[in-house]
């Protein structure tokens, strides 16, 4: 039996995104439709005990970095119990969580004494109207108020995820960079990316971010590259000389970074994705309980998976090998 998960292309996977729902608070532009989503049924949805399952059997293969998704995963009544049991798996060492910030305030203090280290919350603007439009009836005020609660917390690296999207958020990026001048935080630009759209829409809300780059120039800031960022994955990182907090690029349309990826996904009704972009996945719920036959599932899984996930062919209407997938970012995770 193989002792650790390693694709075909000699990546190691040690970093698992756990969906632990379908389900939102919010309607993001980019994440889910305003109406006419279907969710899975509860009893469809893996329960706390079999996402710890699942958790201890990949750490005996080398799995050592837990991140908690949705959907919005704060709407699971049982979170803090999520994170507690997962914290008892020998050999985890990082649990983080990524969320639209609504609930966090009230919760932070609960999921650090269970064990989260970190935290990333998705801030699309700055401006409480358009950040209504963008979410479709979100409060922005609950959401800085949560970055306030992290901070004095310590639940950092705090990271801001900024999806950039052309004509909507994109005259806020200065705003947003300013934030880490006097802040110790992370400001995450990524790209828009084609995940869960039946048609060639998203092209009209995608820039490149090389712009964000020409901003820091205009405004005249030195940017140098910044090292040692816990956690940082795929962001090209920088710092503008003097800030106390940084700022990533996330592009894995205009620049993939497929050649690293050392992680798997499993949404929320049990399902592995082995690859964000591609449709295939394989179902292991019925498999937990006997670790020998999940460990297998696993492997199988890291053999659907191909050398990159060709989004960039997408944007330019190229051929594509496999077939992309038609669950939205909501039921996927990210």
């Amino acid at each position: 039996m193989k002792d650790k998960l390693k694709d075909s292309f000699g990546r190691v996977h040690d970093y698992l995104r756990i969906s632990v729902t379908d389900r939102c608070n919010l309607r993001c532009v980019y994440c889910m439709p305003e109406e006419g989503m279907v969710f899975e049924p509860s009893e469809n949805i893996l329960t706390a005990t079999e996402i710890a399952s699942v958790v201890r059997v990949l750490a005996e293969l080398g799995v050592r970095k837990i991140r908690l998704t949705g959907g919005e995963p704060l709407v699971r009544k049982d979170i803090v119990d999520i994170v507690s049991m997962i914290s008892d798996v020998q050999g985890i060492e990082d649990i983080a969580l990524t969320t639209n910030g609504i609930f966090l305030g009230q919760k932070a203090a609960d999921l650090k004494k269970a064990g989260l280290t970190r935290v990333n919350i998705s801030l699309d603007s700055l401006r409480a109207d358009r950040f209504s439009f963008i979410t479709r009836g979100g409060t922005v005020k609950r959401v800085l108020q949560s970055i306030d609660i992290c901070e004095k917390l310590d639940l950092t690296p705090l990271k801001l995820n900024v999806v950039l999207m052309k004509g909507i958020n994109d005259d806020e990026i200065l705003d947003f960079l300013e934030m880490s001048l006097s802040r110790a935080i992370q400001i995450r630009f990524i790209e828009y990316m084609p995940i869960g759209h039946q048609t060639d829409s998203w092209k009209s809300s995608y820039m490149p971010l090389s712009h964000v780059l020409e901003q820091c120039e205009g405004k005249g800031w030195e940017v140098e590259a910044s090292e040692h960022i816990y956690g940082n994955g795929p962001a090209e990182n920088y710092r503008i000389k003097g800030a106390k907090g940084s700022f990533g690029l996330i592009h894995p349309v205009s620049d993939h970074f497929c050649e690293a990826c050392n992680r798997l996904r499993l949404m929320a009704d049990g399902s592995i994705k082995s690859c964000l972009y591609w449709s295939d996945e394989r179902n292991v719920r019925k498999y937990i309980g006997d670790d020998q036959a999940l460990k297998e599932m696993f492997f199988k899984a890291l053999g659907d998976k191909p050398k990159n996930h060709e989004m960039a062919q997408a944007l330019n209407d190229e051929r594509q090998t496999h077939t992309p997938t038609l669950r939205r970012m909501s039921q996927i995770g990210g």
